[in-house]
Order: structure tokens, then C-alpha cells, then sequence
């Protein structure tokens, strides 16, 4: 295991210098860049799963380079190498300095040793965890899956784990460094019934250590995943049509994420791609809706100690009574629109260039009973369980797929329903929001979310809404 415990440590790791590092962000700007940063990376991932009662899949995987940027005006400059020879980073170096073309000179960079708050406190690092410790929870899981429910004749159940070390450094003189981990553990069901097939699943990710797993989990997981796979033998799917749609709270945040979030990630409305381009400061929805995005959040998946282009993480409000707030910055958009970033510029990994992107979004609490927001819709239906969304940036139409839900009948949840898609027109959902639960749930599966061809782990949440309209495609 790696003992890092101080920016010392983290430079003895990567075997580099602080002199190193200022040549580097010299040869960056060489060429008149605006601003440049230097990111270092090593990641150890980790995957073991059981099918069929047996370990039938075991991995890991070791990731080590470091991604150097430039920035000049709004183009990046953007090249990585998979070691920290110093005549490689200078190589890099040079490579990301051509996008910019000036003659102006920069000021040598004063090295400032900056803290951050952790949100991820580890009591058991996974390093130090062995193959055998975990399969013993895989086991566990896979068999309680088959125990709850005698219909049961297949179970999956995997367990991810990484851990990354973070070194970050830029033109600013801002040198800090973070360790970053992440778990995965998630459980399928399926059962056959009268010769039908059905399957569900469910699953858990945080910024955890070791200390992740316990028989706890490992009961609520089975528990869900069979609940989920036996009530898809009672659903069918309704008539469809447009009609009421309460979101059930939790994974309903997928609303937030896919039918709005990503319109209000900053490059898609500095280069007037979003339908919220020209919606800054205007009431786009009921004074009673506050959309957030959250980095601070204890061990959320979503969560950030700093993002990816050394901003500190923070709470950020996009809408707030109702009135568009804040979008989702990072420093080209921050520099663009003259505000501070928010601490959303993320990357997959070294080899990609940061972007805005999301962390952990969700809708603050309104002041209503989920009872009475299902008592107030005549026939509609009721979801609370989605499996992936999309949407277009431009017109902001999204599209997603329900695994199951109910149909509300007078005012009732009646029979259950499935495999249905729900589609909309993100600005025109949020506007439609007419009742906001006071059930605020933070969603705590493995969401990932796409963009450009990168992926970052993400959070959502929801409490309970009734949206007035929206079309679901059924019968």
C-alpha cells in the first residue's frame, strides 16, 4: 500500500520536483498561452464477479500518466504522456504550447501548497485489501439473492474498487495533490414463473474504503433486487398517451441530469448550444424549485475535495426560486462569462482535457407529502426506477426508460407497470413541476455520466414531483 501523507510524499511518488514542475508549466506558456496546468494520475482498479454460484471473472489494472494543458483565450492545448521523464513532460509540454502563438512572456510561478477539505475520509484503504476479503461479500450477496426467493435461478454480483492519486499543479502556482477513491458493488436477480423470465437489480457506489461492505449492504441490495425482479411479474405496461407523472424520489433525479443538468453545463451555452443560453437570471420554473449540483457531499459518488482543473469543490445553486442562477463553470466558461468557477471541471482520466460536467444534482426539498401529490392526480402514473436517459442539448427533448412504477388511479397506486419511456422537453418538465415532495432522496447507485467521449461518476437525487404533462410511451 502507498502512504502518502503529504505534498512531500506525493512528489517523492511521481518522482518529480518542484523545479521539475515549474519547467514544465515554462515551456507550457513558451508560446504565450493565457493559462496552464499539469495533471498526474495513478490509478489502481480492481473488479472481481460471480455468475452461476462461481468466480468467473477477476481483473486489475494499473494507470499511470500525466496530461498537460494550455489554455489560450477559449482553445486548449492538450497532450499526455504515460511516465514523469522530465524530458517527456517537457515533449508534452510543447506539444499543448502550440495552440497558442504570441510573444508575450510569463512570470515565473511563486509554488503555493494548497489544502483542501476532504469529503472522502478512508478507514481501510482497498490497497490493503485482499482478493480473498471480497469474495467472501461477493459470495454473501449471491447467496442471500437466491434465499429470498425461491423463483430465483440465476444471480450476478460484481465488486469494483479503484483508488487514484491526484498531483495537480498550474500556472497559478497552486500545487496540491488528492486521493480518490471509489466502490462498486451491485447484485442481479433473475427468476422464472409459469415459464415467464424476468430480472432486476441493484447497486451502491461512494467514495468508500473496505469499510463499505457489511451485512447490511449486502441484505439491502438482495433485498432490492429481488423486490425489483419479482414485482415485474405483476407489470404490465399501460396505454400510452400524455398524462400526470409524479417522479418518485430518488433516481427520479435522472430528470435533473439528463432533461436539464447537462443544459446548464457552461460550454454548451457559451457557444450557444442549450436552450437555457439566453435564460440567465430569468424565472424558468416555480419560485418553490431549487436545483443544486453538490461536490461536498460525504463519500457521494459525485463528490470532489477539487476538481480537475485545481478549483476547491462547492455547493452551486443553478436554479434558485425558480430563477435560473448559475450555470455549471469551468475556467474557460468562468472567464468568459467575468464569474468565478464552480469547481466542474472534470476528466475521465489524464489522457482528456477537462470539461464542465456534474457532480451531484439534485432538487431541494418543497413542502409536500408524497400521499398527497399521488392523491392529487386523477389517472397518471407513478416511476421511481430508470435505467438510462438521453437527451438533445440543443432542443432540450430527452427521453427515458422506466423499469418499473404504478399506475395512479383516482388518486391511488394501482397495478404495477414497466419497461415504458417517458419523453419530454427538459425546460418545458421543469416549468410543468407544479408540487415538490418534502422527501429529498440522494440517489446512491453507479450512475456514470457521458460526454465528449468521457466518462465521470456522478450523483443525482429527487424528492417526489408531480410533473403536469408528459408523454409515455406504452400500449
Amino acid at each position: 500500500m502507498i502512504d502518502i501523507k503529504n505534498i512531500h510524499d506525493i512528489l517523492q511518488h511521481f518522482t518529480v520536483s518542484e523545479n521539475d514542475l515549474k519547467q514544465v508549466i515554462a515551456e507550457a506558456l513558451s508560446k504565450g498561452g493565457d493559462y496552464a496546468d499539469i495533471f498526474f494520475e495513478h490509478t489502481f482498479s480492481n473488479n472481481i464477479a460471480l455468475r452461476d454460484g462461481e468466480v468467473n471473472r477477476a481483473s486489475s489494472n494499473i494507470d499511470f500518466g500525466v496530461g498537460v494543458r494550455v489554455v489560450s483565450g477559449d482553445q486548449t492545448g492538450y497532450a499526455y504522456v504515460e511516465n514523469t521523464n522530465i524530458k517527456d513532460l517537457l515533449k508534452a509540454a510543447q506539444t499543448a504550447a502550440s495552440i497558442a502563438s504570441s510573444s508575450k512572456t510569463a512570470n515565473p510561478v511563486e509554488i503555493k501548497d494548497t489544502h483542501f477539505k476532504n469529503y472522502y475520509k478512508i478507514e481501510k484503504p482497498w490497497l490493503g485489501v485482499s482478493v480473498a476479503d471480497k469474495k467472501s461479500f461477493v459470495q454473501k450477496l449471491n447467496d442471500r439473492i437466491f434465499e429470498l426467493d425461491k423463483r430465483t435461478i440465476k444471480a450476478s454480483v460484481s465488486l469494483s474498487d479503484s483508488t487514484s492519486y491526484i498531483l495537480f499543479f498550474n500556472s497559478e502556482g497552486t500545487l496540491s495533490w488528492d486521493y480518490r477513491p471509489m466502490c462498486v458493488m451491485y447484485g442481479s436477480c433473475t427468476m422464472e414463473e409459469n415459464s415467464k423470465i424476468e430480472n432486476g437489480y441493484a447497486s451502491r457506489a461512494y467514495r468508500k474504503g473496505f469499510e463499505f461492505l457489511s451485512e447490511d449492504l449486502i441484505e439491502t441490495l438482495a433485498k432490492e433486487a429481488v423486490k425489483q425482479t419479482s414485482l415485474m411479474f405483476e407489470a404490465v405496461k399501460p396505454k400510452g398517451g400524455e398524462m400526470p407523472v409524479v417522479m418518485g424520489a430518488g433516481s427520479s433525479g435522472i430528470l435533473l441530469h439528463e432533461a436539464i443538468g447537462h443544459s446548464f453545463e457552461a460550454d454548451f451555452n457559451r457557444k450557444n448550444v442549450s436552450i437555457f443560453t439566453d435564460q440567465l437570471g430569468k424565472t424558468i420554473c416555480s419560485p418553490h424549485i431549487n436545483v443544486v449540483d453538490d461536490g461536498t457531499m460525504d463519500n457521494a459518488r459525485g463528490s470532489i475535495n477539487f476538481d480537475d482543473e485545481g478549483i476547491e469543490s462547492q455547493k452551486t445553486y443553478i436554479v434558485k426560486d425558480g430563477v435560473l442562477e448559475s450555470y455549471l463553470h469551468d475556467r474557460i466558461s468562468a472567464k468568459h462569462y467575468g464569474v468565478n468557477p464552480t469547481g466542474n471541471g472534470r476528466r475521465q482520466s489524464f489522457r482528456y482535457a477537462p470539461l464542465p460536467r456534474m457532480r451531484v444534482t439534485y432538487m431541494e426539498n418543497g413542502n409536500e407529502d408524497e400521499a398527497n401529490i399521488i392523491a392529487s392526480v386523477k389517472q397518471g402514473v407513478y416511476v421511481d426506477n430508470f435505467t438510462n436517459g438521453q437527451v438533445q442539448i440543443g432542443a432540450g427533448d430527452f427521453t427515458f426508460f422506466v423499469k418499473t412504477g404504478y399506475l395512479i388511479e383516482n388518486g391511488k397506486l394501482t397495478q404495477p407497470i414497466k419497461d415504458i419511456n417517458i419523453i419530454g422537453n427538459g425546460p418545458k418538465a421543469l416549468a410543468d413541476i407544479t408540487m415538490v415532495g418534502n422527501n429529498l432522496k440522494i440517489d446512491e447507485g453507479s450512475w456514470t455520466c457521458g460526454k465528449d467521449g468521457q466518462g465521470v461518476p456522478v450523483g443525482q437525487g429527487l424528492p417526489s414531483v408531480l410533473v403536469r404533462k408528459l408523454t409515455v410511451g406504452g400500449e
